[in-house]
């Protein structure tokens, strides 16, 4: 199979204020067809052509070495890149639903506790990075961060599960309009999840099934 970069479900000036039209533009059509476009590259004529993302991520550390950097950069900047727009939407709900709400309220205490833990994650995260509310195979969460487009599905990474939600915090997610602010624009970040979005991808996690379908 061959990847493709995915249509956004809403216009590049979509989620202003959190995050500009202009940053959206350049983070779409040059950062993640880039991802895409190397992966292409990097899994064409092999058996991980005919393989899914997860499935690829799954197994790196069997892939050899000359092929496995490329394959975890670039698979990694695809998949990552793929979750986080499906978790934005314009004028994003304030608060999970019943059934996340309470997956939350069990692994964290209360939505506070989630946000300021997540908001951790992602702020401390030395260099480029993301911050992940994880899913293991019985549906309990965590917070993680992974360095560069490593995620939680990877097999060379320590900590594991099903990311569920994502936070981009490489610079170019958020530079032109926040400059060094990391801090205020994972604050921003609230006000564009798609709350319903991330509870489908727990019940996909639970039930093992992909996310990007």
């Amino acid at each position: 199979m061959s990847f493709e970069l995915p249509k956004l479900p809403y216009d590049y000036d979509a989620l202003e204020p959190a995050i500009d039209a202009r940053t959206m533009e350049i983070h779409h059509t040059k950062h993640h067809q880039g991802y895409t476009t190397k992966l292409n590259d990097a899994i064409a004529g092999t058996p991980l052509a005919d393989q899914s993302i997860e499935e690829i991520l799954a197994a790196l550390k069997g892939l050899p070495a000359d092929q496995q950097g490329a394959v975890r950069n670039n698979g990694g900047g695809f998949y990552n890149h793929s979750l986080f727009w499906r978790c934005l939407a314009p004028e994003g709900d304030n608060a999970p639903s019943e059934g996340l709400s309470q997956a939350i309220t069990a692994a964290f205490g209360d939505f506070d506790t989630f946000k300021e833990q997540f908001a951790a994650k992602a702020a401390g995260q030395f260099g480029s990075g993301w911050a992940w509310l994880v899913a293991d195979k019985s549906g309990a969460l965590s917070v993680q961060s992974t360095p560069n487009q490593d995620n939680p599905l990877m097999d060379l990474v320590s900590e594991s599960g099903t990311p569920i939600l994502g936070l981009d915090v490489w610079e170019h997610a958020y530079y032109l309009n926040y400059q060094n602010r990391r801090p205020d624009y994972v604050k921003a970040f609230w006000s564009i999840v798609n709350w319903e979005q991330v509870e489908k991808n727990l019940e996909a996690a639970k039930e093992g099934r992909s996310l990007l379908c």
